[in-house]
């Protein structure tokens, strides 16, 4: 595929998937290594009725109303886990899937139950996403990248994920001491002064923002592989967080690449005629990393790094 080509229909989706996959990726870490890792699962849901709600309030598609409608969902369902969790007695693991079972479920009832198939805003475009047509129509080559009025014309998409990527970078950077600490211990982060309990209320707000950031673009699916798949395929190969966070990174940006050209490219090298979903295959690819990495990673062979 020449630059004419590749630049405006490919390389604008395949900024915004790798974006999305690794804003999801680093918060995952900690989700991870926290034993909270259905909390990602948890967020990708319970954003669906806050991003509802957002655009019944405000009555357009805008990325801010519906960030905040996200993060206050999120903030709700944690609050809800750990209120059933307390009241209940119940393990917390029972809690989470209460709690985004019936959120999502919420979210998928206001979706079919207010008009929303005028702004593009419906069940399966918050599943599988929008990547494939997230195209630039004003590039006409590589030489665009250099051009002020075709620049103007980027989808929104991708300037909304790059900024919220960068804010996600620099949460993990400023608060990387705590975050470390409070994760492998967090007792001795309370002796420190640490406020763990802000802090992973923290956490769950950025992954929040982060997820919804990339469910317009990508949909749910990606973003429910993306906190979870990545963070824990990087785990079997090092016990070094810092390595373990470049692993991460390193296997998002394979999978959202990987996947989205063979959900373009694979149904016609094997002489199919119609291409397959984005979300699904780039979802799928990181599953076959985690697979990968379980059967031949450094753990599985009793060598960390």
């Amino acid at each position: 595929m020449s630059g004419g080509e590749f630049v405006p229909l490919s390389l604008t989706p395949l900024l915004i998937g790798v974006f999305a996959a690794i804003a999801c990726a680093l918060p995952g870490n900690f989700l991870v290594l926290r034993r909270q890792a259905l909390i990602g699962d948890a967020i990708s849901h319970v954003v669906l009725p806050g991003i509802v709600v957002g655009f019944l309030v405000t009555g357009v598609v805008a990325a801010w109303p519906m960030m905040i409608g996200a993060a206050g969902a999120a903030l709700i369902s944690v609050i809800l886990i750990e209120a059933i969790r307390r009241l209940g007695r119940i393990e917390t693991g029972a809690a989470m899937g209460v709690v985004f079972t019936a959120m999502f479920a919420a979210g998928v009832l206001l979706l079919e139950r207010t008009d929303t198939s005028s702004v593009h805003l419906d069940v399966e475009h918050a599943l599988m996403g929008n990547l494939e047509s997230l195209i630039w129509l004003e590039a006409t080559g590589w030489a665009s990248l250099l051009d002020a009025e075709a620049l103007a014309g980027l989808p929104p998409e991708l300037t909304r994920l790059t900024i919220v990527l960068v804010l996600v970078i620099l949460f993990t950077w400023v608060f990387w001491r705590p975050l470390k600490i409070s994760t492998f211990d967090e007792g001795f982060a309370q002796t420190l002064g640490m406020r763990t309990g802000l802090l992973g209320i923290a956490l769950v707000m950025v992954a929040a923002i982060a997820a919804v950031a990339a469910f317009d673009a990508v949909g749910s699916i990606i973003v429910i592989a993306m906190f979870i798949c990545p963070p824990a395929a990087a785990r079997l190969m090092t016990d070094s967080l810092g390595r373990q966070v470049a692993w991460s990174v390193a296997f998002a940006t394979l999978s959202a690449a990987f996947g989205y050209v063979l959900a373009g490219y694979g149904p016609i090298w094997l002489g199919a005629s119609d291409s397959v979903s984005a979300a699904g295959m780039i979802a799928t690819v990181s599953g076959v990393i985690l697979a990968f990495a379980a059967l031949f990673g450094p753990r599985r062979r009793g060598l960390m790094a």
